[in-house]
């Protein structure tokens, strides 16, 4: 492990020797610019001097420029870029408000204010992290929430790499403080950032984590496994010794020049390994293990031969992580052999690339990148994705109750995740809404619900709910859900749990007032629509169900959907017509040069074309074009015998043609708005109709100054019924809309 503080150069007086720390880290990467680093560092430094004398004290314990310098020496190791050190040597001071982020950016840049912006959020995600409190969600469930909104909210994979470096000293800080605040800090280092170092591959990092929370988690199970490890640990040594000498002569012979080294076994992995195998001590195979590094990835198979050479193999002990990489991109040869004295030997096989990609996983790609955030191998935006991503968390865990199901459904990256007032995460599907939210913490919230705040602002309940967002739902003791939340054009709900919520309550509702209900909203969508009379018997007998009340019902319980409800009724009245095509003769698309009927013809002007009857074409049959005298041009299949003929004849009069695309029909529909008039009105109904992507033929607007009202009409087009439904719906929800309906001509 990396231990940052014992390696901060101290003056005499007790303070850091910044010009020694500065040569150390430009000795890790020679490529940072040492002026900027340094003014950052002066800065931090006489920022926090600056708050202590105007409170009359100093802080006990590492400073929060200490701590700063601590985190840029980490991510100085990982190869970060010059914006990065500096965002970790300001944020401490930023977070405890010694240090202005306005400031930050106007002296350091947008870039470098952004990182510490964002570490700042999962600092506040951290602060919410607390499963034995949990009052919506079991404890399991509401840490997976919060690691998949870290990663949901995570903009650049730079701001959880400054993270998990302030992560990591502060696991390290906390070996002389109190039990509880060891547990609290290694229960959180160990359910989120170990899991998502090792997610961007950074080896060293996720061990130390995993190691320093083992140690304060289980500190029995610690100290029993490090006493073990310490008594075998001379004999170990010398014999790790023995077979690197005889592996590097060995590999020599054959023309590879080795880098080999003992590697070292971290404590969590082998009492994982011991739990999850019911193993003992002292059948862990890997407790004696080297590392072998060769130039080329030839080279790796070429050792792996020759470690079998000279020691068995134990069956079932060999991975290709080469030729079939691991999820977060670690590749090696793992094989296990008995080695010098019939001893168990772990050997580890890889080049030296694949070595700094192990130990630095997403980091070792910033080389490549220069200064470009936006640029990048294939390979780097790959593991970015993977951060964005929630990819099978519930390995580091086991799979806890009906989790793993659950993220087989979750992992998508079209998810949102939003928190309630107490600081608890809740993950929804894209687009999810207030009512949305109700549901998903409780089931009577959501039938009480009456309306919303989003980060302290009422909004309506179909509101798209944004990741980051806190939502408080207002609630009536005496609410119930309202069935105008199951009309999808709405857009109360959008998940398939609240829906069934809300159906499964009207369920339980009296019939009659199902019966009731359902009739007035059938009746009133009708009516809105303009459709003629319908035979509510014959309708029944289409959905299936017996009588018109039990189709009442069965809509005001929720079990039948409206816009289906509607289709079947058109149906009835227009049973000429298709099921989703309005009563009116569809508008004939315009003529274009070069085009008649479904024909495209190639490189042609304006022609003529008629079907050939001797072969009858149908669209998708090969084409041809016959170029007749007077009668345009005759469109042929390939295979016909009368246009093989003239081709034969006459072959400069035949010219390709092909099927044309399928123009989209739409219908010419008149509706008329009614509403009380005020400012802006026109201007809300033209952003409806915007927004649904409806053309206006027409439209004409008349005042009533008597009574304050308007009145509009307009002539739309409109391809179907499901969508002239939707847009009166989204119409009828602006201000001051008393009806909005379609309008039969006359």
């Amino acid at each position: 492990m990396v231990q940052v503080r014992a390696l901060q150069p101290i003056n005499t007086d007790g303070s850091i020797n910044l010009e020694s720390w500065l040569d150390h880290v430009l000795g890790m990467d020679p490529a940072l610019d040492r002026a900027a680093l340094q003014e950052a560092c002066e800065f931090a430094r006489d920022a926090e001097q600056q708050a202590n004398a105007a409170q009359n004290l100093w802080s006990e314990g590492a400073s929060s420029y200490q701590i700063g310098l601590e985190i840029a020496e980490i991510l100085a190791d990982l190869k970060l870029d010059q914006d990065s050190l500096v965002a970790a040597v300001l944020y401490r001071g930023v977070r405890e408000g010694k240090i202005q982020l306005a400031e930050v950016h106007s002296r350091f840049g947008p870039v470098v204010a952004k990182l510490i912006e964002g570490v700042l959020r999962m600092a506040a995600i951290s602060a919410s992290l607390n499963p034995r409190e949990s009052l919506v969600l079991p404890p399991q469930t509401q840490v997976e929430n919060l690691r998949k909104m870290l990663v949901a909210m995570v903009d650049d994979v730079r701001v959880a790499l400054i993270k998990l470096a302030e992560r990591t000293c502060a696991i390290r800080a906390v070996k002389n403080a109190s039990d509880d605040k060891r547990h609290r800090v290694a229960r959180e280092v160990f359910d989120i950032y170990a899991p998502l170092a090792h997610r961007l591959g950074i080896g060293h990092i996720k061990w130390e984590l995993e190691d320093l929370s083992f140690r304060y988690l289980e500190p029995e199970q610690y100290k029993q496994i490090a006493t073990l490890l310490h008594e075998r640990r001379l004999d170990r040594e010398q014999y790790i010794t023995n077979v690197v000498q005889q592996l590097k002569d060995e590999l020599s012979a054959a023309g590879i020049q080795p880098e080999i080294d003992g590697r070292a076994k971290h404590i969590y992995s082998i009492w994982r390994k011991m739990q999850k195998k019911g193993l003992q001590f002292s059948q862990i195979y890997d407790v004696r293990a080297v590392r072998v590094l060769v130039p080329e990835i030839r080279d790796c198979y070429t050792a792996l031969g020759i470690v079998h050479t000279l020691w068995r193999h134990i069956p079932k002990e060999f991975d290709d992580y080469i030729a079939n990489p691991k999820e977060n991109g670690y590749r090696s040869l793992h094989t296990a052999v008995l080695g010098p004295e019939g001893k168990v030997l772990e050997v580890q096989i890889r080049t030296h690339a694949m070595h700094e990609e192990a130990e630095l996983g997403v980091c070792a790609h910033w080389r490549y990148k220069g200064t470009d955030v936006n640029s990048g191998s294939d390979h780097y935006e790959e593991k970015i994705a993977w951060l964005r991503q929630v990819l099978e968390w519930h390995e580091e865990l086991g799979d806890i109750g009906g989790l793993a199901e659950q993220l087989r459904v979750d992992i998508e990256p079209d998810r949102v995740y939003v928190f309630t007032p107490d600081g608890h995460a809740i993950d929804l599907p894209k687009g999810a809404t207030p009512l949305d939210f109700a549901y998903r913490v409780h089931t009577e919230i959501g039938h009480n619900c009456r309306g919303a705040k989003v980060n302290g602002r009422i909004v309506p309940l179909n509101y798209s709910l944004q990741t980051g967002e806190q939502v408080e739902i207002i609630t009536s003791k005496q609410g119930s859900p309202s069935r105008d939340w199951l009309n999808p054009n709405l857009g109360y709900i959008t998940t398939s749990r609240s829906r069934a919520k809300i159906v499964h309550w009207f369920k339980l509702q009296a019939r009659d007032q199902n019966v009731a209900a359902g009739k007035a909203l059938l009746e009133r969508e009708l009516s809105r629509l303009d459709l003629p009379p319908v035979d509510y018997d014959r309708l029944a007998e289409k959905t299936n169900l017996k009588t018109a009340e039990d189709m009442f019902a069965a809509l005001g319980a929720g079990d039948l959907r409206l816009a289906h409800l509607v289709n079947m009724a058109q149906q009835l009245v227009e049973p000429e017509r298709d099921e989703d095509q309005l009563e009116l003769i569809p508008r004939r698309a315009p003529h274009k040069p070069g085009k008649r009927g479904d024909v495209q013809i190639q490189g042609v002007g304006n022609l003529l074309t008629q079907m050939a009857g001797c072969c009858q074409p149908l669209p998708g049959d090969p084409i041809v074009g016959y170029i007749t005298q007077g009668r345009g041009v005759s469109i042929h299949r390939q295979d016909c015998a009368s246009v093989l003929q003239l081709a034969g004849r006459e072959p400069e009069r035949i010219i390709q043609v092909s099927w044309g695309p399928v123009p989209e029909k739409t219908y010419p529909v008149d509706i008329v708005i009614k509403a009380y008039d005020r400012s802006g009105l026109l201007r809300d109904v033209s952003q409806v109709l915007l927004n649904e992507r409806i053309n206006v033929l027409a439209m004409n607007t008349r005042s009533n100054k008597e009574d304050s009202t308007a009145q509009m009409s307009l002539t739309i087009e409109i391809p179907g019924l499901n969508a002239l439904g939707r847009l009166l719906s989204r119409l009828s929800q602006l201000p001051n809309i008393i009806e909005a309906k379609r309008q039969r001509a006359t």
